[in-house]
């Protein structure tokens, strides 16, 4: 079961990328890891660095995936976004700010289309 749920992660993530690069974001990294967290998704938007949560939900989950990033998983994005800014971003005079997104993905049951729903400035 384990597996499969990471497949579907894997999923979701390219699909949130490709629906990021669609629409004019640059992807800088994938998994990126920041002390302990993991930034799912790090992009450009011009002047925007974008630090991207991905979420996707089986049919059956109980909670849609956009409302399953809690305060807990917030304030770890928030560290390692500053950690992130402080050690490579600091001084880059082309980036003028940090902005969270997220990404909820659903997948098609019987097609398996990605519908991505964008949530820009999410938190």
């Amino acid at each position: 079961m384990r597996v499969a749920a990471q497949a579907l992660g894997i999923r979701a993530e390219q699909a949130a990328a490709a629906y990021l690069t669609g629409r004019g974001l640059h992807i800088l990294a994938a998994n990126l890891r920041v002390g302990r967290c993991e930034i799912d998704l790090l992009a450009r938007e011009r002047e925007v660095v974008v630090v991207v949560e991905v979420r996707t939900r089986g049919p059956g989950a109980l909670v849609r995936a956009l409302d399953s990033i809690d305060v807990r998983k917030q304030r770890r994005l928030r560290f390692a976004a500053q950690r992130l800014w402080r050690d490579r971003f600091a001084r880059d005079r082309s980036v003028e700010r940090l902005r969270f997104d997220c990404v909820s993905v659903t997948f098609d049951g019987a097609t398996g289309d990605a519908r991505v729903e964008h949530v820009r400035a999410a938190f």
